[in-house]
């Protein structure tokens, strides 16, 4: 596919890939283990999750501290649209050789789009070109979106951060414990284990009481109904959302709508 290719590298234990570059854009993303990536002379740790973009011309080499398997995306900038070319040189780290710790949220988006352009690579089917020029304009997105100014960290302060932000945006559609887990391909006991560090809550409880909170709003604020707002902060049963309701302000949302009314009201 003219403009972009992908494929798969395994690394053998202590392998070393010499410093070297290449006319067109690069994104490397390690899919397991753990090595060193090495630009302007100096080494960075470079482990699952982690992905360097490299800009045309970059001297760079890679180091496996052991196994290590590193999809390797190639592409020409032309292939996106100019609206994307716009964004991606004006985002400043994206200029010059740079590492990205993503969000184990945005690590499973990537994956999952690097894996089927390796798919739509492998066969030849109509419409193959443009499948994978949509995943690459997609992959670009969640790259601009993800990425901070700041310096890469591996701390689970920031993994529970973000795992925070993702319940606070997505708080509707969060079914159970399980289904956080699924979705970062991490156990729910470690989900558990970094949020507590920091929150010193469970994640589905802050879930719960983000959902409370933005129900109190809604009952406050707006003359929706009680089971249009159960539905809307995420809950899939009337009975479920009331006794969530009454265990988190001792009270049924119906009574707390009225004395609310009746506060404002008197006010």
């Amino acid at each position: 596919m003219a403009g972009i290719k992908i494929k798969e590298n395994v690394h053998s234990d202590k392998d070393l890939v010499k410093s070297h570059h290449h006319s067109i854009h690069q994104i490397l993303y390690v899919l397991e283990s753990k090595g060193k990536f090495i630009f302007n002379n100096q080494a960075h740790p470079f482990k699952k999750d982690h992905v360097a973009i490299i800009p045309p011309y970059a001297e760079h080499a890679i180091v496996a501290e052991e196994k290590m398997t590193v999809l390797v995306l190639e592409f020409d900038i032309n292939q996106l649209d100019i609206g994307m070319q716009q964004a991606f040189h004006e985002k400043e780290n994206f200029s010059k050789t740079c590492i990205l710790e993503l969000s184990l949220f945005d690590a499973v988006h990537v994956r999952q789009l690097l894996r089927r352009m390796l798919y739509e690579q492998s066969r030849m089917a109509n419409y193959q070109f443009l499948a994978t020029k949509i995943f690459l304009s997609e992959l670009m997105l969640t790259l601009l979106r993800a990425t901070r100014d700041e310096t890469i960290t591996n701390a689970n302060s920031l993994r529970a951060e973000r795992l925070r932000k993702y319940i606070n945006e997505n708080y509707f559609e969060i079914t159970d414990a399980g289904d956080i887990s699924q979705r970062l391909g991490i156990s729910a006991r470690h989900v558990n284990t970094i949020f507590k560090e920091s929150y010193q809550t469970t994640p589905m409880k802050y879930l719960n009481e983000v959902r409370m909170e933005t129900a109190k709003k809604l009952l406050m604020e707006t003359d929706k109904d009680i089971t249009s707002i159960c539905f809307e902060v995420g809950f899939e049963s009337l009975s479920t959302f009331y006794r969530r309701f009454k265990e988190y302000m001792n009270i049924s949302p119906h009574k707390f709508r009225l004395n609310s009314h009746y506060t404002t009201t008197k006010k």
